[in-house]
């Protein structure tokens, strides 16, 4: 195994190399999401799988209400107690602007990807996609 640095949106590999690309909470900073999963698929060989890892906002109560005034209050409010209110600012707003469950699968549709499923956990904080490279 070997260490390779790279952009997510370029990444420094041939096509159809590796059985799997994954993500774990990192694809809400891409700075070009469908650009990032395309690259992902680009690199899997057919039929292997692109796996990513992420929060996602929950849309049931009262999960939903407590995650807003966490996300939206406790966090900034953290920050600025801790000197850092940009990065307690910018989780929030990465999470606000990432697309939600059906949106990701439909940009990972686009990059090419087929059988694409997810599951929720921790109460629908985190969604965990998958799906295989035609």
């Amino acid at each position: 195994m070997r260490l390779v640095r790279g952009d997510a949106t370029s990444l420094p590999v041939p096509s159809a190399r590796f059985d799997a690309a994954t993500v774990g909470f990192g694809a809400r900073n891409f700075s070009d999401l469908p650009l990032g999963i395309a690259e992902m698929a680009r690199v899997v060989r057919p039929g292997g799988k692109v796996v990513i890892l992420e929060i996602t906002t929950p849309q049931k109560p009262p999960l939903s209400t407590f995650f807003k005034v966490w996300f939206d209050h406790v966090v900034p409010g953290l920050g600025r107690l801790a000197g850092d209110s940009d990065a307690y600012t910018y989780l929030p707003n990465s999470v606000k602007r990432f697309p939600g469950p059906q949106g990701l699968a439909e940009v990972m549709a686009a990059a090419g990807l087929r059988d694409i499923r997810w599951i929720l956990t921790a109460g629908g904080i985190i969604a965990i996609h998958v799906g295989t490279k035609a």
